[in-house]
């Protein structure tokens, strides 16, 4: 079958989060089953070609004020997929990728808007695909446009659209007056379609006009429809739930692995842990901890720093938490408060908490391998990707029982042996820290804490499987497609 995806970012091209990794593995995944796939990406400035080839020197773009003029050029094949890139230097040719320090571009729904028929209209020419795979609301409008602006276009009538939702909190909302600027019909701002609370919501649209929609993990596919975590959008998504599903992101081993990784300085595996205590002293050493004990138990986390990822319930508990036995390596940067936060923390207890302020890759593998915990409580957490390494890693995760954190850690039972984690339900600091507790305790069992290790470490979340349920995804889609076409024939006759 041939998928064509469309994002606004996507690794090693482009990235500010888990997105970019998503379309980066998982179209080499789906062409490793056989599947034709194609991938469209914005050229941005940090965008870099080897050697970019112009495929479609012109693509005309309507909008209200004049007329634009995209191109797009081809970066080759990777794994197996095709890569395009869409130009316009003027929208794309920029330092970053949605905005600055400020805020967000102002013309942010222009720019994607060019992308989204930008991409369409290349297809024309370099291959219509049966199914378009679009992710969150910068591509959003490819569904909105293909059900409405191109519905008589024959060249898309048996198209398909599979659309992700990576994040709901995110929706890509502008004022009205954006309709007639991108040459979208008024009828759209309707609160069956794209009007919300009297705004213009793309990834609304996308909700509507989709043919299937998913998410990156089964247990957020649930809480999007309820009220505390749908954003407002509960509602369309509860009304077309059966075509709403959840597929847990893979992760890319080749990268991630403790007797692998090109960041540590020791390599270990389930039958030979013994290389984590030099990884341990070598994360303690690069944290400034050099003197701490390493026979304490420490925790991990590498994080933006904000306000869904839970770090409001770690300042209610960190003075309690700093007299436990342990110690803590934070990584990450974000809102400023958090930040300030865990910079206040280290000055505090400076034996005890460490952190640094940054986006640091080597940094976070060295967490990964070094430490012997890893924290994630996060208020949501659509999929989650670093409960998933610290598996790998038998760097036990300690997550809040939400989205992808849910689906991908069992609770830890030392009476039977089972589970790879530990979990807490309820959003506060006091159930934050008896969970922290639970597992330091569990910790000063060496054996039955190699155990535990072990089941985390034999856990597998390859990109494989995933891809395969996507695969089924896309079937569904197609028979839908076929039946509705041949539904619509049958009423002509």
């Amino acid at each position: 079958m041939h998928i064509a995806f469309a994002a606004s970012e996507g690794v090693p091209f482009s990235k500010t989060g888990g997105l970019a990794d998503v379309v980066g593995a998982l179209p080499r995944a789906l062409a490793a089953l056989g599947h034709q796939v194609s991938v469209f990406l914005p050229r941005y400035r940090q965008t870099r070609l080897t050697e970019p080839v112009t495929v479609v020197r012109s693509i005309t773009i309507p909008f209200d004020d004049q007329y634009r003029f995209a191109s797009v050029v081809s970066g080759g094949s990777q794994g197996g997929v095709r890569l395009y890139f869409v130009e316009y230097p003027p929208y794309f040719d920029r330092d970053a990728l949605y905005g600055t320090a400020a805020g967000d571009y102002p013309d942010n729904a222009e720019r994607f808007a060019l992308f989204s028929r930008a991409v369409i209209e290349a297809t024309k020419i370099l291959g219509v695909p049966q199914i378009f795979h679009c992710h969150d609301w910068q591509s959003a409008l490819i569904p909105v446009l293909l059900r409405t602006i191109y519905a008589e276009d024959p060249a898309f009538h048996d198209v398909g659209v599979v659309f992700t939702i990576h994040n709901i909190g995110y929706q890509g909302l502008f004022p009205p007056e954006t309709l007639p600027l991108l040459m979208l019909p008024w009828d759209l701002f309707t609160i069956s379609k794209m009007e919300f609370f009297g705004q213009v919501n793309f990834l609304k649209g996308a909700l509507t006009y989709s043919d299937f929609v998913t998410t990156v993990s089964r247990k957020y596919s649930q809480e999007i429809q309820t009220a505390e975590y749908g954003f407002g959008l509960e509602g369309v998504l509860r009304d077309r739930a059966s075509t709403v599903t959840g597929i847990v992101n893979g992760v890319d081993y080749e990268e991630w692995s403790p007797q692998t990784d090109k960041f540590t300085t020791a390599k270990y595996s389930p039958q030979d842990l013994s290389g984590k205590l030099k990884d341990k002293q070598d994360l303690l050493a690069a944290f400034g901890m050099s003197n701490a004990d390493p026979k304490l138990p420490v925790i991990g986390i590498v994080s933006r720093f904000a306000a869904q990822k839970g770090f409001d319930l770690i300042s209610q508990i960190a003075d309690r938490l700093a007299r436990e036995e342990m110690i803590m390596v934070a990584l990450g940067a974000g809102d400023k408060p958090y930040e300030e936060m865990f910079l206040r923390l280290n000055k505090q207890f400076p034996h005890k908490i460490a952190v640094k302020v940054a986006y640091d890759n080597a940094a976070a593998h060295k967490i990964e391998a070094g430490a012997d915990m890893f924290l994630m409580p996060s208020r949501y957490e659509p999929c989650g990707l670093n409960q998933i390494y610290s598996l790998k890693y038998g760097t036990v995760p300690i997550v809040r029982a939400t989205g992808g954190l849910d689906d991908t850690i069992e609770p830890w039972d030392a009476r039977t042996g089972k589970g790879t984690g530990f979990k807490f339900t309820e959003y506060n600091g006091e159930a934050l820290l008896l969970t922290i507790k639970l597992a330091l305790e569990a910790f000063r069992d060496k054996t039955s804490w190699q155990v535990l290790m072990r089941n985390g470490m034999s856990k597998d979340f390859s990109w494989n499987a995933s891809a395969r349920e996507y695969g089924k995804v896309y079937d569904r889609v197609k028979q839908m497609r076929g039946a509705t076409q041949a539904a619509a024939e049958k009423v002509l006759v």
